[in-house]
């Protein structure tokens, strides 16, 4: 009777610490997601840097920031959502979530992204061992003919342009920012934070700074409608699970980010390539891509995403019964994250002067990429927001900058 008081005692004192360290990962990845500019890479690097200090076994500490990840993968969809929003005579080029808040569907967007996410961690979980088995034997044969796979996706985003100037626009893009990751993304410079790296000011620059120098002018997040969903219950399950199976691909095909996910996606849901769709869409690739790219560290040993480096990095063993009950853990508060501070966020920064929030948030983003890569950082932070200008001055979907990761891979592969 003794032993089996012992053995309950240390099973419930076990699971309270591993739901604790959890609870930490889910606070830490509230902050980092509601911080705009902030990338998930670099919010592992800084966890992968402190875990050796971090008091606890490495299976918690791996947990934590697991869960950290998965958190932040649902929340960095509210600033996104609400900072930048342009004036409505630039809807037409707007980001898709920016339209919706123009539209007053804001609230309604913030809804659409929880259920995007929610729904492709319960899809994800199911999916991902017949995936991993798959691309367990498909693998090798990608990887060795890499370079045509993503030529072949780079091919497919341009062609499915709407006109000969965005494909132009949308092909200057592409080439500016592999170029620039090309002659970047190399770099080591000296910085005040020892977990640098160079995505932060390239991610800042390409897709940040030009979406708020666009808002400058304009009026900022208008009063918002109701948060009825408009889209069919079937519709937004059908996207979400093909947003699920595209964090797969993200999972295992490097270069390849959600918003490029995304567009593959929605052409496989008819009726769905609007905002709408493509927010769920967006979503579901983003935080499937965590539980996708797990499986792909257990069963091929290679790190996909940032989470994945850091996890080995901190030593962390790869336990995917605990891990993934973090996750489910972590997919379930951020869905109730994003519902209780998405509508609060709108309102808050509706309320406050745009073209001050605007020069505010551009301001944080060159401090980010002065801590995270120098005085280099913030160079480059320039250059890439004169090549983020381009698309949407043709036009052409911001998707194509995604050559700042992809260039460099079509040429190094």
């Amino acid at each position: 009777m003794e032993v089996v008081g012992v053995r309950i005692g240390l099973t419930v004192g076990s699971s309270a610490a591993a739901l604790a360290f959890v609870l930490g990962g889910v606070a830490l990845g509230t902050l980092s997601g509601l911080t705009p500019g902030l990338h998930v890479n670099n919010l592992a690097l800084l966890l992968a840097s402190v875990a050796p200090a971090v008091p606890g076994p490495p299976r918690l500490v791996g947990a934590a920031m697991l869960a950290a990840g998965v958190v932040h993968s649902f929340l960095d969809a509210v600033p996104a959502l609400a900072l930048g929003v342009p004036d409505a005579a630039m809807a037409a080029s707007a980001l898709p979530a920016h339209r919706l808040v123009i539209a007053g569907r804001g609230r309604e967007a913030v809804r659409l992204s929880a259920l995007g996410s929610g729904l492709a961690v319960a899809l994800a979980v199911p999916l991902a061992v017949p995936v991993t088995r798959a691309m367990t034997v498909a693998y090798p044969t990608v990887r060795a003919h890499l370079p045509v796979v993503l030529g072949l996706v780079v091919a497919f985003l341009l062609l499915t342009e709407g006109s000969v100037r965005a494909f132009c626009g949308g092909a200057a893009g592409f080439a500016g920012s592999a170029t620039l990751g090309h002659a970047t993304l190399d770099l080591s410079p000296a910085a005040p934070l020892d977990a640098g790296g160079m995505l932060t000011p390239l991610f800042a620059g390409l897709f940040g700074a030009p979406v708020l120098l666009e808002a400058l002018s304009g009026s900022g997040v208008p009063e918002q409608d109701d948060a009825t969903i408009a889209a069919s219950r079937r519709t937004v399950g059908l996207t979400a699970a093909a947003g699920s199976l595209a964090g797969a691909v993200v999972g295992y095909l490097p270069g390849v980010s959600s918003a490029v996910a995304a567009v593959l996606a929605l052409a496989l849901v008819p009726g769905s390539t609007d905002a709408r769709g493509f927010v769920v869409a967006t979503s579901g690739v983003n935080t499937a891509n965590t539980i996708f790219a797990l499986f792909a560290l257990s069963a091929l040993g290679t790190p996909r995403t940032g989470v994945m480096v850091a996890l080995r990095e901190a030593k962390a063993p790869v336990n995917l019964p605990l891990l993934l009950a973090a996750a489910g853990i972590a997919g379930l508060a951020g869905f109730l994250l994003v519902l209780s501070v998405g509508d609060r966020y709108l309102r808050t920064v509706g309320a406050v002067d745009q073209f001050r929030l605007s020069v505010g948030v551009l301001v944080l983003l060159v401090g980010l990429s002065w801590l995270f890569a120098g005085w280099v950082g913030a160079a480059v932070f320039g250059v890439a927001t004169l090549v983020g200008l381009v698309p949407a001055r043709f036009g052409a979907r911001r998707v194509h900058l995604m050559g700042v990761l992809l260039g460099p891979l079509m040429l190094g592969a």
